[in-house]
């Protein structure tokens, strides 16, 4: 597989949140930032800002590139630390928020150290989680049903992206509140189509101004 065809690895988070979500960034090639993102960037420009670094026995790699040719991944891991003397890497993936209910943040390391074993030809059993809001680690068991979850999520990443098809969007107040896609998305319009019918009907009865019911200054803000 060339370096050309490599998913980036954060797509997998994407998808687990949400894969229309996924499919805007990933197939569709559109962002946007809110609050949430920005927090979120400013936290990984201070863990990148590091460089390299040792505590005692442990050497930590800030920014460091990742590949896996049988996943299909690559991208670059907030933070590896490398234990005792075989320099044993243990991939630490900085988040903004807290710890969430679904697995989109675990996969998302998995799918580092599956990048890791395959550069140093090694097995790693677990990695961590650090959430900046309570400052605290969380760490992760790697095992069978995370990695499982870790590949079928890539394969259903690239077979998304392959099809060029963005799914239909579905409202769900949780995720579309936080969510900084929501504008481009529009989950409670577009999963709702308006009575374009009724609107013509009207048109035509009483000559109303041709203006579609979409156009007329409506938003999809969640908290709406």
């Amino acid at each position: 597989m060339d370096d050309d065809d490599l998913l980036p690895l954060s797509a997998l988070q994407h998808q687990l949140f949400c894969p229309r979500q996924c499919a805007l960034i990933h197939v569709e090639r559109q962002w946007q930032e809110n609050t949430f993102t920005v927090e979120g960037r400013l936290l990984h420009d201070a863990v990148d800002a590091g460089g390299r670094d040792r505590r005692g026995a442990v050497r930590t790699v800030r920014s460091m590139p990742l590949r896996s040719r049988r996943l299909g991944l690559a991208g670059v891991a907030d933070l590896v630390e490398l234990h005792g003397p075989e320099q044993r890497p243990y991939p630490v993936e900085y988040k903004r928020g807290r710890p969430k209910a679904h697995r989109a943040d675990e996969v998302q390391l998995c799918a580092q150290a599956i990048c890791l074993e395959e550069m140093f030809h090694t097995d790693i059993a677990e990695g961590a989680l650090f959430y900046g809001e309570n400052r605290r680690r969380v760490v992760v068991r790697l095992d069978d049903e995370l990695r499982g979850l870790t590949e079928r999520t890539a394969a259903a990443v690239r077979a998304m992206i392959e099809s060029g098809r963005t799914p239909p969007p579905v409202y769900e107040a949780a995720k579309c509140r936080n969510c900084s896609m929501i504008e481009l998305c529009r989950p409670r319009r577009l999963g709702r189509p308006p009575p374009v019918a009724d609107w013509l009907a009207r048109h035509l009865e009483d000559g109303e101004d041709a203006i579609p019911p979409d156009d007329r200054g409506e938003t999809d803000r969640g908290d709406s």
